[in-house]
């Protein structure tokens, strides 16, 4: 059985295991602002999905990370919907998402009504990177 919920505390080791880029004090705030979840498929963590308000009133998902060994299962479109379903009973009237242009996950978001809307190129040493793509969905 598939269950979601907002990402808590008892959760931190997991998330960690699966995002390599969130500072921990960040982590924190996911959890006080409910701004992630977690995916469980019979009690066991599968995945997670994080936030941000784009212009302070946009969601953003900056995060979805589906475990290895499940990629394939659903997971991550079970994991959009129920983001999507919740930002829309927040009022929430627009979606904001993106990726690296060289990352597949263009391909996924594009399947779930995702739009080409945007790009980000980079070019500072140091910090640069590929093509980000953002992508938007309208609810």
């Amino acid at each position: 059985m598939i269950t979601i919920r907002y990402v808590t505390n008892e959760d931190k080791r997991f998330w960690f295991e699966l995002d390599k880029h969130l500072p921990e004090a960040e982590f924190e705030k996911k959890v006080r602002d409910r701004q992630g979840y977690v995916l469980f498929e019979d009690n066991e963590p599968v995945g997670i999905l994080r936030y941000n308000l784009f212009w302070d009133n946009t969601p953003f998902c900056t995060m979805l990370y589906i475990r290895n060994d499940k990629h394939g299962c659903g997971y991550g479109r079970s994991l959009m919907k129920h983001w999507e379903d919740d930002m829309k009973s927040m009022g929430y009237g627009m979606l904001l998402t993106s990726t690296r242009e060289d990352e597949e996950a263009q391909y996924f978001y594009r399947k779930l009504g995702y739009e080409d809307c945007g790009n980000l190129d980079i070019f500072y040493p140091g910090f640069e990177q590929p093509t980000e793509l953002f992508l938007s969905k309208k609810l």
